[in-house]
Order: structure tokens, then sequence, then C-alpha cells
């Protein structure tokens, strides 16, 4: 029978990596766990404002260069937007990249600042006597965000810069040079008659817009805004961005559309129509990469604060 050989004595090793009571190594090891722990907490502490701060900043920098979102208060663009008094309002966000290469288009859904001629009968929020108010004021005004007296809009884009715009041909339908616009998202509301009022030909100056609402007849725009005609039109310098999106309510959840009324019967080429989505596929990674790389510089900052 082969002989079981077995260590006994001191020399027996610990058993569950606990060392006997009375060695040296027991409190060495606690006190080794205690500072790691403390260290961790520490660390936690010390980086969570910095993580705050950074989230603040780019959140603004987003909303002054980037998108933002912007909510849709009235019924004139429905039902591409919804919005009414004490309904659930859509929440939109509004691209302000893509007229920074490019001017608004027939079609497009645009969001605008108020010119002067659309704000006479608006009521205007006086501007503060505080010195400390009106300095952070300024600052958001310079970084993008609406003054407290600034007054938004959102139409489409019905014609551009050199066109002539007029209502309306035999068939109720809006011209532009002209040729009469193919208009899907044109809203008549219940209880009010399909037609749309008439109004004289207007030549758009260069640089200017001529935007009308979804809901043609409740709809404020380049019509009726400061008596109609060249009144009315929106300078593209006006425009802060582009309405790419509905974010809320999450059963609206889609793409706002922008066929352009002046290409006839004619659809949008197929990658036009999923250029909102290309673009927003695009942008994710980027941003992982972005989160990732926090993430790993954390990790290291860690690491090294335990060694």
């Amino acid at each position: 029978m082969a002989d079981v050989v077995r260590s006994t004595g001191p020399e027996e090793e610990p058993q569950h990596g606990e060392y006997p009571s009375g060695t040296p190594e027991a409190p060495a090891e606690r006190s080794r766990r205690g500072r790691s722990r403390g260290k961790k907490k520490g660390s936690f502490w010390k980086e969570l404002p910095i993580l705050i701060v950074t989230a603040l900043v780019l959140t603004v920098l987003i909303q002054a260069f980037v998108a933002r979102v912007y909510v849709i208060p009235s019924q004139s663009m429905e039902r591409t937007l919804h919005g009414c008094t004490g309904c659930n309002n859509d929440r939109v966000l509004v691209d302000k990249i893509t007229y920074r290469f490019s001017d608004p288009k027939p079609g497009d859904v645009v969001v605008f600042r108020g010119p002067q001629t659309w704000m006479e009968n608006e009521f205007e929020t006086p501007k503060t006597s505080n010195p400390v108010v009106g300095f952070f004021q300024g600052v958001a005004s310079l970084l993008g965000f609406g003054a407290p007296d600034e007054k938004d809009f959102v139409k489409r884009v019905i014609a551009t810069g050199g066109q002539t715009v007029s209502c309306c041909d035999p068939q109720n339908r809006v011209l532009v040079d002209g040729k009469p616009l193919n208009e899907p998202y044109v809203y008549w509301e219940p209880g009010k008659a399909p037609g749309q009022d008439e109004f004289k030909p207007v030549t758009v100056p260069r640089g200017d817009l001529w935007v009308m609402g979804d809901n043609r007849n409740d709809s404020a725009d380049s019509r009726v805004q400061g008596g109609g005609g060249l009144n009315g039109v929106v300078p593209v310098s006006n425009v802060i961005g582009k309405a790419q999106f509905i974010v809320l309510p999450p059963t609206r959840w889609q793409s706002v559309g922008d066929p352009n009324p002046q290409a006839g019967a004619l659809g949008a080429p197929g990658w036009q129509t999923g250029l909102p989505a290309g673009v927003g596929f695009a942008a994710a990674f980027p941003t992982v990469w972005m989160g990732r790389r926090l993430v790993g510089v954390v990790s290291d900052r860690r690491s090294r604060e335990r060694r």
C-alpha cells in the first residue's frame, strides 16, 4: 500500500488565504485593503464634480451649435407637427448644422426667429435692469440660446429668394413661378372650408424665404404677417435650424418629412429619404468612442491611485 505523505507542523500553509492569528501578515493585509477602499471612495468624489461640469459643458455646446429640442405650441403645422392648447405638444429636434453648409430649400420645416415685421403685434418681455442677469442673458445669446424677448416660429419653406409665389389656380393650389405645387402635407382643419385665401404674386427677395403652415387655414404665416406681401418674408439669417425628428411624445417618434412641393409628383430619391437615419448612425460612432475614451481615462487614473 502506498504511503500517504502529508505535511504537518508549523510549515502547513494557511487555509482559505487567511494567516494564523498572531502572524505579522494579517494586520498588514487588512491595512492595505483598508487604504485601497479609502482611495476608491476618495477618487470617486473627486472625479464626480469634473464629470458633472463636463456633462454640462457638452450639453451647452451641443444645444448651441449642433441641435436643440423645441416645443411646438400651436396648431399651424398640424398634422405634420402636433401642437395645441391643453394637448401633449410635440418636442422636435432641430438640427443647427445643416444650414451652416447649405441654404433652406422648398419643403424644409424650419425654426426661425420672428423678423421685426412679424413681431409688431407680439408681446416682448422688457429687458432686465439687473447687470448680473443681463450678463448671463448676453452670454446665452452669444451661445445661440434665445433671448428672453425672442419669439421663435416653425413653418415650411414654400419659396426661396428670386422665386415668385401666388395663390391660387383653379384647383386651389399655390403657385411658384406660375407652376402649381404638389403639397401632400397640407391639412384642412375640420369645420373650415378646404380652400386657401388668395394673395397677389410676391417675388421673394434674395436672402429671404416665403413660409407657410401645413394647417393651411389656421396659420399666421408669410401671407398675413406684417400685412402680407414683402413684409411677410423671413430672412435666411433668422433661421435657427431644420426640424429633423419628433422626439416626444414616444407615440409620435418619427422624422419630419420634407418633400419638395416644387418637384411635382416626383418623390425624393431613396438615398435622401434615408439621409436622416444615416446621419444619426454616423453621429453615434464618435459619441460612443468619446464615451469609451472618457471611461478609459477615469479607469487609468484610478489604477494609478491604487498603485
